[in-house]
């Protein structure tokens, strides 16, 4: 029988786990058991939850059967974690998918392989910028970062997450010059960038919007999944007249994975459900940047959206926030070649601007996967220097 198993950490000072684990299973079933004739019983037995396991730290395995949802993450989410998501300390930690229930889940239209391919890089981590200070400028100062960027050989540009519909710097007229600005350089440098824009506005426009932006020339969507929905996000990516990578951001995510004992995951929440529900990319904060999450969840993220899966294609990691070029050693070591490197301030706070920052980026990434130390580099690259001075590099430890 097709199920799912749900995987939950309660808290180790319950004196009868079994007893707990078996409320669950009922709980959020068939209600109650005992109780019940034996008529009921049979008739209910292919709906019951059962308790698969029990580990003495509070670690607790629930299985639920398919029969009991219809085969979409809001239906899974409120049978695993519904109401008992109020019910104290409790955190859910994984999901087990039947193959059969995985088929329902479309996974990354492109993928690391998809992206890799618009971008033609292929040897390397990607590199990635932001748009900065935005807000309230118009057309040409955005125009100017990204043809900065770009030049500075940024593989992929995202708009900010808080960049929404407005009169300074319209979505269809982001897409349409931004379009225009990234075939220059790409005449001039032979060198592709491509270009996310943020997709907002209210859920039930979306759709049309996105498909909008695919006529218009759009490279890939910027999508702030969590403040709309997992089930959104599937919805965007299973439309073919869409047909663009969707880059997921994590904004409103610390709201449920947050807590060490309450909520989701970490890896379960932006890593496997972003992914099976057709993230291309994965942004998340690294675990030593400025908005740093424990590196045991940043690594749980990364393993959700890589580790092999015949029924669905990988997902590249990109973990953000606070990046600057002395850390690429530790983000290659920690997150490999398959991933992406996501800087801000680190491009756009160089000497030499966004133009120089990324020459830094991509000069420490030569030198890393050279084996050569960013000192060593920086003795002969003016760029890396200077970012070197400003931000200083750490030291890998080996694992």
């Amino acid at each position: 029988m097709s199920e799912i198993i749900a995987t939950y950490q309660l808290s180790s000072n319950l004196t009868n786990l079994e007893k707990r684990a078996e409320g669950i299973a009922l709980g959020l079933t068939v209600g109650s058991w005992t109780n019940l004739p034996s008529l009921k019983q049979e008739q209910l037995k292919k709906h019951k939850g059962r308790v698969h396991s029990i580990n003495e730290n509070g670690e607790v395995k629930i299985a639920y059967p398919a029969v009991n949802f219809s085969p979409d993450i809001p239906a899974i989410l409120t049978t695993v974690f519904g109401k008992l998501s109020l019910d104290g300390k409790i955190k859910l930690v994984d999901l087990e998918f039947s193959n059969s229930l995985k088929k329902h889940f479309p996974g990354p239209r492109f993928g690391i392989e998809g992206i890799r391919k618009l971008t033609n890089v292929y040897d390397r981590p990607l590199l990635m910028s932001i748009f900065k200070g935005v807000i309230g400028r118009g057309m040409n100062e955005l125009e100017d970062q990204l043809r900065l960027q770009a030049l500075g050989g940024v593989d992929l540009v995202k708009d900010d997450e808080i960049l929404f519909e407005n009169e300074l710097t319209p979505f269809d007229e982001r897409i349409i010059r931004g379009k225009q600005i990234l075939e220059e350089v790409y005449s001039e440098s032979g060198k592709r960038t491509v270009y996310a824009v943020n997709l907002t506005g209210k859920t039930f426009e979306l759709k049309e919007k996105a498909i909008r932006a695919k006529e218009l020339g759009a490279d890939a969507l910027l999508f702030n999944v969590f403040t709309y929905g997992l089930d959104v996000l599937q919805e965007l990516r299973e439309d073919s007249n869409i047909n663009l990578p969707i880059m997921a951001h994590p904004s409103y995510s610390g709201a449920v994975v947050a807590s060490q004992e309450y909520g989701v995951s970490y890896g379960l929440l932006l890593g496997k459900l972003l992914r099976y529900v057709g993230a291309d990319l994965s942004l998340f904060p690294s675990p030593y940047g400025s908005v740093a999450i424990p590196k045991k969840d940043a690594l749980a993220i990364s393993h959700e959206l890589t580790q092999e899966d015949e029924s669905m294609k990988k997902a590249f990691p990109v973990p953000s926030a606070g990046i600057h070029p002395g850390l690429v050693p530790l983000l290659f070591n920690d997150f490999g070649i398959e991933s992406v490197i996501n800087a801000g301030g680190g491009i756009h706070g160089h000497p030499r601007g966004a133009h120089g920052g990324g020459i830094a980026f991509h000069q420490a990434i030569s030198a890393t996967i050279k084996g050569e130390s960013l000192e060593e580099a920086a003795s002969n690259h003016l760029e890396l220097a200077e970012a070197l001075q400003i931000w200083g590099s750490v030291e890998v430890i080996n694992k």
